[in-house]
């Protein structure tokens, strides 16, 4: 059975160009939209395999159009074709749920491959967009605190001993304890005086006047 297929773009145009590309025996066509709420619609009427969107378009942003399609029909594939590959345009498409995200010069037989492998829930990354999404996935998670680490460690800044803490917060010493070694770890410490340090350095603790 061909990929069925729904074009979203806002341009008759790139449409007509798309059409011309990808309908082949291996893809059917069977359906167009030029902004997102056409877009739910032709896909609640025709129940593609994939459909291939635009990221900016009239009426709703394609985050908010993945997020939308998917909720649906959570069956469906969704390849980004865009000319946008910078971070704002990209984590968001991926982070609701797009299969591939490819750029608008990617080759004719690259695309109908990627059509083919999209449909079948294979990821399809243009270059930029893999070393976009590779750059991500090595940064440090943001060191953050919960409220209770942070109270906890408020204390400790004020000279606080663990038994003082706990009493403030009618917690037992082993809790306070146990909250420390958290904040050491999340703040890559391994003491308290360290601790406050770095916490005053990342703005999570403000300094007393």
């Amino acid at each position: 059975m061909p990929v069925r297929l729904i074009i979203v773009d806002d341009h008759p145009i790139v449409r007509d160009g798309l059409r011309g590309i990808l309908d082949t025996d291996d893809i059917e066509i069977v359906g167009e939209a030029a902004d997102g709420p056409e877009a739910l619609a032709v896909a609640l009427r025709t129940a593609p395999d994939l459909v291939l969107l635009d990221l900016r378009m009239p009426k709703m942003t394609g985050a908010e159009v993945i997020r939308l399609l998917r909720e649906q029909q959570p069956g469906i594939h969704v390849l980004v074709l865009t000319t946008f590959d910078d971070d704002a345009d990209v984590l968001p498409a991926i982070e609701q749920g797009a299969t591939g995200y490819l750029l608008k010069d990617t080759p004719r037989a690259e695309l109908r491959r990627a059509v083919l492998a999209a449909a079948a829930g294979e990821t399809v990354l243009s270059p930029t967009v893999a070393g976009i999404l590779t750059r991500k996935a090595q940064e440090p998670e943001p060191r953050t605190l919960s409220p209770r680490e942070l109270e906890v460690l408020r204390f400790i800044a004020r000279g606080a001993t663990n038994r003082e803490v706990a009493g403030k917060l009618f917690i037992t010493e082993a809790t306070v304890k146990t909250h420390l070694l958290h904040v050491f770890a999340k703040l890559g410490v391994k003491d308290r005086a360290a601790a406050v340090a770095v916490a005053y350095e990342l703005g999570l603790l403000e300094r007393q006047r």
